[in-house]
């Protein structure tokens, strides 16, 4: 890869439209140091972990290792990298109002007639 498209990826500000909208600074997920590390280099560190890009320096090779998991983040940036790797990739939920059946839900029609008739004390002699 040309020494141009290296330079054009940190000129790049990195941004995620679909998870962060507002931007990494107002999200409230990463501190203003961590914004602006994953801004500057976050076009870079996705082109190496994609393998679009091969690592030049050792920089980048520890960029490659912490991604990979091979070892433990140093820089801001990867830890940056990192933590916005795990925000991205929690698992979804399907509702917010559960899965579990109530109560109700799983009782038969004829349960609550019964209950209904159990409650209800009528003299049908008066």
């Amino acid at each position: 890869m040309s020494k141009l498209n290296r330079e054009s990826l940190l000129k790049r500000m990195f941004s995620d439209p679909k998870h962060y909208p507002y931007g990494f600074s107002r999200s409230g997920d990463f501190s203003i140091a961590e914004s602006k590390a994953l801004s500057q280099y976050g076009c870079l560190i996705a082109a190496l972990v994609d393998g679009h890009l091969s690592p030049s320096n050792d920089e980048e090779s520890g960029f490659i290792a912490s991604a990979i998991g091979n070892k433990p983040p140093e820089s801001i940036a990867e830890r940056a990298w990192m933590k916005y790797q795990s925000r991205i990739n929690r698992p979804k939920y399907a509702s917010i109002h559960g899965t579990k059946k109530s109560n109700s839900e799983s009782r038969s029609d004829d349960d609550l007639v019964n209950d209904i008739d159990d409650d209800v004390d009528i003299d049908l002699d008066d």
